[in-house]
């Protein structure tokens, strides 16, 4: 195990008393800028995120407590299904073992958005401070600060992206290959993909910046690429924050665009049921029959995608975050990778193209 370096001995290096390492982390206003940037940007150097909230603690001893990592709004978690289903089952788990669950939004982040030292401090403050036994996260970007500051505090972390370390998965790309063959046998060739971004703008069609794309979004995109083949049409559409609003809106803006061209596509596929719901609900509000005129698919088969006669992707939410809980606070469980299935769930919104 690699040994890291203490408040102390990083207050060796850059010459500074330890008071001082700590008030860069926890009191900047006490430090003038240029020194705790030099301080900050020397710790990084050797591997030091900021003194270890639980020092005080006595060694070995458990928090009890796993935080969960989203990079949405905190009331993002109460409000979308997927999200209410994946802390259910993470909850599940929590009861039976005595674990507190701390819910913890760590906003967006890409490689393409640069940050400033004090953004990142700002992205990184709570999680630095918190105790905490391990973390699950949820479609956090892989280059995300915050995933830095754990792992060198050496805290536990399972992701639902697929880094190489302890991860709990569904093969996203393939399942969006399924919808795409479907699509594909279905005879469509213009397909408008609206897909969930770290983007709260209006919605963009035809983005190319598809690194500000969520992991798992980038994943369904190429899926569906992929299932309709060479010679289709596949237009990528920046929706923003996964909520109804964004569907609405992302899916207007593809029929404004169709207009002006004159080539409507056949069909709109959203990588999560919550868009798609918002398409199918500007579809109807311009007369166009969904399935007859226009197909429309989803991902995740939550509850309201069957009252619509959506097409979609069923993934196991719940046991998704009862087996990220499990691997975090149960010490019998062996497995460090797994990938959960899939179905692809034909209903009435996608039928033969139109002519």
């Amino acid at each position: 195990m690699v040994q890291r370096p203490s408040l102390r001995a990083v207050a060796a290096a850059a010459g500074v008393s330890p008071t001082t390492i700590s008030n860069a982390y926890n009191r900047p206003e006490q430090l003038s800028e240029a020194l705790r940037e030099r301080i900050l940007e020397l710790a990084e150097q050797m591997g030091y995120s900021g003194p270890d909230p639980s020092a005080s603690s006595l060694r070995g001893r458990r928090a009890g407590s796993i935080g969960v990592l989203f990079a949405q709004e905190l009331t993002y978690a109460f409000s979308d299904p997927y999200c209410a289903e994946l802390l259910t089952g993470v909850a599940e788990v929590a009861t039976t073992t005595g674990t507190n669950v701390l819910l913890m939004p760590v906003g967006p982040h890409s490689v393409s958005k640069g940050h400033s030292r004090a953004e990142e401090m700002r992205l990184v403050q709570n999680v630095r401070r918190a105790v905490l036994d391990g973390a699950i996260a949820d479609g956090v970007d892989t280059e995300h600060p915050v995933l830095r500051v754990l792992a060198n505090r050496g805290i536990p972390i399972i992701s639902t992206v697929d880094t190489g370390s302890p991860c709990v998965l569904v093969d996203d790309r393939g399942a969006a290959v399924e919808v795409g063959r479907h699509l594909r046998e279905l005879g469509h060739r213009r397909c408008a993909v609206i897909i969930d971004s770290m983007d709260d703008d209006e919605p963009v069609v035809g983005v190319r910046d598809e690194s500000r794309l969520f992991p798992y979004a980038r994943l369904r995109l190429e899926g569906l690429r992929a299932g309709l083949g060479p010679g289709a049409e596949v237009t990528p559409v920046s929706a923003g924050t996964n909520t109804l609003e964004s569907g609405r809106k992302a899916a207007a803006a593809v029929l404004a665009v169709a207009a002006a061209a004159g080539a409507q596509p056949t069909v709109i596929a959203a990588t999560t049921d919550v868009l798609a719901l918002g398409v199918i609900d500007t579809l109807r509000s311009q007369g166009l029959q969904v399935g007859a005129e226009i197909s429309v698919t989803g991902f995740d088969d939550i509850p309201r995608a069957e009252d619509a006669g959506l097409t979609t992707v069923r993934q196991p939410v719940r046991e998704k975050g009862r087996v990220m809980a499990r691997m975090l606070v149960d010490p019998t469980y062996g497995q460090t990778r797994v990938t959960l299935p899939t179905e692809v769930v034909i209903r009435t919104s996608t039928a033969p193209a139109a002519s």
